[in-house]
């Protein structure tokens, strides 16, 4: 199969890349490097079946050739990470709705499916766990610029939704629960390499609130295993699904484990929200995924435990 992926230079879409190439496909990406980094994809340039374009997915011009000549479209390109989010508002709102807008368009042309990379935050700050795929979404004032985000992710599913139902363009939207593994940064907000970089320096560990706030978080082979099943599953046309797993752990309790498995002799500190992000910084408790559906579609469930995952990030990252 011939694949085109957005965002492809950065953490997942490397990934996904990666595994696409090794299954004997042949994979296009475009990147603007905003977020993406070349490094992600170093070891895949000499591939004669990996091809890269430097650029934006507002560049019609760049989409045509890339859509009109591959299977199925990835759409990974965004705005990503809470810090981000906060600094650069305006282009979290663009990238996220005029991008998605700009590929769905191009893609709707050629008929070509396309899986759209949508986020946990969609739920907002509902109290209601776990998240199944048809719950209510909470948000909070639009004073408060953290859940532009989630919004702007919203409008992607209603804009996906609807280019499925009135155009017939096959889309799939992925849910995605707080993704790790290597080649993630922490620049943006990410918690998972901000603390393991934090221990290995032996620098303070800086956990944001109280940190009894929980995420469940899963390791990036089975997301982009997931991904993979329902890019190829006719069923999975117009649906949504959570990607993910089940098992929570606080926030605190994560700085302890990395702390503790990578030797760490860093302190553990509090960091007011209010000092971390913005005044007024509201946080969802708890993020946890009901899962039931996917495994119902694929039979797979995610394979890498926390611990697994941690060690294999610790390792990255001492490397």
């Amino acid at each position: 199969m011939k694949n085109f992926i957005t965002g492809g230079a950065g953490f997942i879409g490397s990934h996904l890349a990666e595994r696409l190439l090794a299954r004997g496909d042949e994979v296009y990406v475009l990147d603007n490097l905003s977020t993406g980094k070349l490094e992600n994809i170093a070891h895949l340039r000499k591939n004669p079946n990996f091809h890269f374009t430097l650029g934006s997915i507002s560049e019609e011009h760049l989409l045509h050739p890339l859509v009109e000549k591959c299977d199925i479209v990835y759409h990974l390109a965004a705005a990503v990470g809470v810090r981000l989010i906060i600094e650069k508002p305006v282009e979290t709102i663009e990238t996220n709705i005029l991008g998605t807008e700009m590929v769905l368009k191009v893609a709707n042309q050629y008929k070509k499916k396309v899986i759209i990379a949508s986020t946990s935050e969609i739920y907002g700050k509902t109290a209601k766990v776990p998240f199944r795929e048809d719950d209510d979404s909470v948000y909070g004032p639009t004073t408060k610029s953290r859940w532009s985000y989630a919004c702007s992710k919203a409008i992607d599913e209603f804009l996906a939704l609807a280019y499925f139902h009135e155009k017939k363009l096959p889309i799939v939207i992925l849910r995605l629960f707080n993704t790790i593994g290597p080649r993630q940064t922490g620049r943006y907000g990410m918690v998972v390499p901000t603390f393991v970089q934090q221990a290995l320096l032996n620098h303070p560990i800086t956990v944001f609130g109280e940190g009894s706030q929980s995420r469940s978080f899963t390791y990036v082979d089975d997301v982009i295993t997931l991904m993979i099943l329902l890019a190829e599953d006719p069923r999975a046309e117009g649906e949504v699904f959570n990607i993910g797993n089940g098992k929570e752990i606080t926030i605190k309790d994560l700085a302890w484990k990395i702390k503790e498995m990578a030797g760490s002799s860093s302190e553990i500190i509090q960091v007011p929200y209010d000092q971390a992000y913005e005044r007024g910084f509201e946080d969802m408790q708890r993020r946890v995924p009901d899962i039931s559906k996917v495994v119902e579609y694929t039979g797979y469930q995610p394979q890498t435990s926390l611990t697994e995952s941690l060690k294999k990030i610790i390792e990255y990252h001492r490397q």
